[in-house]
C-alpha cells in the first residue's frame, strides 16, 4: 500500500531532527498504526533504524552493534557490557551527526530496566552529543508514562512526543479507489488501521477480506484485540468482557457492572484505561456536564473493535467449527444497523467543519432524553452555533428506502421548538441520508459530502 497522510507528524519530526542540538523524540500508538513505516518514511538511509525484541539484553545489544555496524563498520567487533558503554561508544564513533531510532523500546526496558536512566544521563548531557534519538513504541500506556510520568527518569526531557493516530476517513477512498459509499461500509469496519488496509486491498472485495482474515479462526485478525491488549495490561478479561457487554447493548455503567456482578467502583480504572488507549469513549447528551455519570453512556469508537466484538466474539462456535457462510450471512443481515450507527458519528464528528447559511457550528452531540415510562426520544445531531444564535438539529439515515425529506425536516423542527435549549435561538434542520438529493425545502447532505468537508 502506498504511504499516505502523515503530513503533520512528519513536519514535526523532521523538524525536530533539523537541530543542530541533538534532540530526543518519543512516538508511540497502538500496534499496526504505522509507526514504523513513519519513521522509515523519515529516516530513510540517513540514519539507524533497529526493532527490538524480547530477547536478553546481551543479545540486544549484539543486534544493535550489528545494525550499527552499517553505518559504522566494525562497531560490532566490539562486546558491550552494558547500554552506557555502548551509547557512549556510538557517541565518539560518529562523525557527523545522524539519527538513531529504537523501535519496540519497551522490549528493552523490559530486559534492562536501568535503560531509562542510562538514556536520562546521556541526554541531560545532549550538548556532547552527535546523534538525535528516536525511542518509539507499541505499549502506549508505558511510552507515555516514560516521559509524562515525574516519576519516570526521561521526564521533561523529549523534545518532541508524537502519539501516532488513526489515518483519517477521507484517504480511504483515495487508497481503495471506491464510492463514497463504500467506503462508509469499509472504513465502519476496518478503522484507520494501515495495516488493515493493506489486508483488505490483497482480497477482490470487502467478503472475501473479511472471510480470510477475520471471520476465520485461521485468519490474521480472527485474535487481533487479545494482542492489542497484551501490549497495554497484565489481565485482559476485564477488558475483553467490557467490550464484549458494551457491544452487546450495555452502555451504562449500572448495567455493564452488574452483568459482571462487581460494583460500579470497580470499573472505574478499567474504563479509563480504554478511553485512554482510544477504545471506548464516554458519550453524553448534549447540554450535559462531563460530571454527570448518571447520563453517561460508553460506546466502542474504534471501528475495527467495535466490528470484532459485534460479530466475531458473539459467533465464535460457528468460527470454530468452520461454519464461515453461516457467519457471514448472519453479518450481512445486521451490517447496515451496525454502519448507520457510524455514519451518525462521523457526520457529528464533520460538524464543526461545515458551514450552513455562512453559519459555523461548534462540536455536535447526540441528544437523547428517557420519560417516565422508559420511551427514549433520540436527536442523532445537535450543535449549538459560534455565536450562539442557532442551533443545528439533524437526522441520519443510512438506507436505501426512500424517506419524506419535508416530514422529517418538520418533525426536528416540531421537536426542537419543545426543547429547551432550542428556546430564543434559529433552529437549523439538516438530513444526513445514504443517497444524496437535491432539495428546495430542506439540507440534505451526502456521504461525498462529509469526506470532502473533512479534506
Amino acid at each position: 500500500m502506498k504511504f499516505v497522510d502523515r503530513k503533520e507528524d512528519i513536519s514535526r519530526i523532521e523538524r525536530v531532527i533539523s537541530y543542530s542540538e541533538s534532540t530526543l523524540t518519543i512516538i508511540y500508538g497502538r500496534r499496526r498504526i504505522g509507526k514504523s513505516r513513519l519513521i522509515k518514511e523519515v529516516v530513510g538511509t540517513k540514519g539507524v533504524y533497529f526493532m527490538a525484541d524480547q530477547s536478553e539484553s546481551i543479545r540486544q545489544r549484539e543486534l544493535f552493534a550489528s545494525v550499527i555496524s552499517q553505518k559504522i563498520p566494525g562497531f560490532d567487533a566490539v562486546i558491550y557490557p552494558d547500554w552506557n558503554t555502548l551509547f557512549e561508544s556510538l557517541n565518539h564513533r560518529i562523525e557527523d551527526q545522524m539519527v538513531i531510532c529504537i523501535d519496540e523500546f519497551p522490549y528493552l526496558v523490559k530486559s534492562s530496566p536501568e535503560l531509562p536512566s542510562v538514556l536520562q544521563r546521556i541526554m541531560d548531557n545532549k550538548h556532547t552529543l552527535n546523534y538525535h534519538l528516536i525511542l518509539c513504541g507499541s505499549a502506549q500506556q508505558l511510552m507515555y508514562g516514560l516521559v509524562m510520568n515525574a516519576t519516570d527518569p526521561l521526564y521533561g526531557r523529549a523534545d518532541e512526543i508524537l502519539k501516532i493516530q488513526p489515518i483519517p476517513l477521507k484517504y480511504m477512498q483515495e487508497v481503495l479507489q471506491c464510492s463514497a459509499v463504500e467506503t462508509i461500509n469499509e472504513y465502519s469496519i476496518w478503522g484507520g488501521i494501515p495495516r488493515y488496509w493493506e489486508l483488505r486491498l490483497r482480497e477482490k472485495d470487502l467478503w472475501h477480506a473479511l472471510e480470510r482474515n477475520v471471520l476465520s479462526s485461521q485468519g490474521i485478525l480472527y485474535e487481533e484485540p487479545i494482542r492489542l491488549f497484551l501490549d497495554e495490561m497484565r489481565d485482559t478479561v476485564h477488558s475483553f468482557t467490557i467490550l464484549s457487554l458494551i457491544a452487546s447493548g450495555s452502555h451504562r455503567l449500572t448495567e455493564i457492572a452488574a452483568r459482571m456482578e462487581k460494583p460500579a467502583t470497580h470499573l472505574s480504572a478499567p474504563l479509563a484505561r480504554l478511553i485512554n488507549l482510544g477504545y471506548i469513549e464516554r458519550e453524553l447528551p448534549f447540554g450535559e456536564s462531563i460530571k454527570n455519570n448518571k447520563k453517561s453512556l460508553y460506546k466502542i469508537a474504534d471501528p475495527f473493535i467495535n466490528f470484532y466484538f459485534s460479530f466475531v466474539v458473539p459467533y465464535r462456535s460457528f468460527i470454530e467449527i468452520e461454519q464461515t457462510e453461516t457467519v457471514i450471512n448472519l453479518v450481512k443481515a445486521q451490517l447496515p444497523v451496525f454502519i448507520s450507527h457510524f455514519w451518525e458519528r462521523i457526520c457529528r464528528k464533520a460538524i464543526p467543519h461545515l458551514e450552513f447559511n455562512a453559519t459555523k457550528f461548534k462540536p455536535a452531540f447526540r441528544w437523547w432524553k428517557t420519560s417516565k415510562k422508559n420511551a427514549e426520544t433520540e436527536i442523532d445531531i445537535v450543535a449549538e452555533s459560534l455565536d450562539g444564535k442557532s442551533i443545528l438539529l439533524g437526522e441520519c439515515k443510512w438506507s436505501d428506502k426512500k424517506v419524506n425529506y419535508v416530514e422529517l425536516k418538520n418533525k426536528l423542527v416540531a421537536q426542537g421548538q419543545l426543547l429547551t435549549f432550542c428556546q430564543g435561538k434559529t433552529i437549523v434542520p439538516v438530513l444526513f441520508l445514504k443517497e444524496k438529493v437535491i432539495s428546495k425545502d430542506v439540507t440534505i447532505l451526502g456521504p461525498q459530502d462529509i469526506l470532502n468537508c473533512m479534506d
